[in-house]
């Protein structure tokens, strides 16, 4: 079984990340979204071991102790992270797996995992994240405004990533992601693993 390749997301809040992830999924057959931990509270329809793991603060902690997560990170005084052994299992299976963290997780992704494929995703404007912000109609105006001051700061580290991909028009973002999930798939190691045969077959 050839190992999946890891794929970083990362945007700001307000990007259209998580629709363009879940379509993603929905659309390309051997892409999975890797389940995160969080100290977060649970929002209303979300569902455990679906959107999150939600775990208390001293059981984050304990995981951390433990090096157990691939990353984590802080984010809005509440702790988010990826536990290393399920997406490892996940790789294993010849699974393409997302994870959809912020920029300092992805830095910690990068440092441990050498192959993997990282992609920003920004909007095509700040009042066009400002509108997506207010129209989840969840938040107040000084919660809106930290998450623009957030999303900004989040903007200045697309340059670390390898693609970058802007959700103006939602198809066409839809349509850039597949297209970086498939040349990842024809790399050279991913491809020498899942052609061994054909490839043995052909120089011999």
């Amino acid at each position: 079984m050839y190992r999946g390749t890891l794929l970083i997301i990362a945007a700001p809040s307000g990007a259209g990340k998580t629709s363009l992830v879940n379509a993603l999924v929905a659309s390309l057959p051997g892409v999975v979204v890797s389940v995160s931990h969080t100290t977060r509270p649970k929002r209303p329809l979300e569902q455990e071991g679906v959107h999150y793991h939600f775990i208390d603060h001293a059981a984050f902690n304990a995981m951390v102790e433990a090096d157990l997560f691939l990353e984590h990170a802080r984010v809005f005084d509440q702790h988010y992270g990826t536990s290393r052994a399920a997406v490892e299992s996940q790789l294993a299976q010849g699974l393409d797996v997302i994870l959809e963290i912020d920029w300092q997780g992805a830095s910690q992704v990068r440092a441990r995992v050498c192959d993997c494929v990282s992609i920003f995703i920004i909007p095509p404007s700040r009042q066009a994240l400002e509108q997506r912000l207010r129209a989840r109609a969840q938040d107040s105006e000084e919660t809106i405004a930290r998450r623009m001051r957030a999303a900004v700061d989040e903007m200045h580290h697309y340059a670390e990533f390898d693609y970058l991909v802007v959700n103006d028009d939602f198809d066409q973002a839809l349509t850039a992601l597949k297209a970086i999930v498939l040349a990842s798939r024809q790399r050279i190691a991913a491809q020498v693993e899942r052609e061994r045969e054909l490839l043995q077959q052909l120089l011999a």
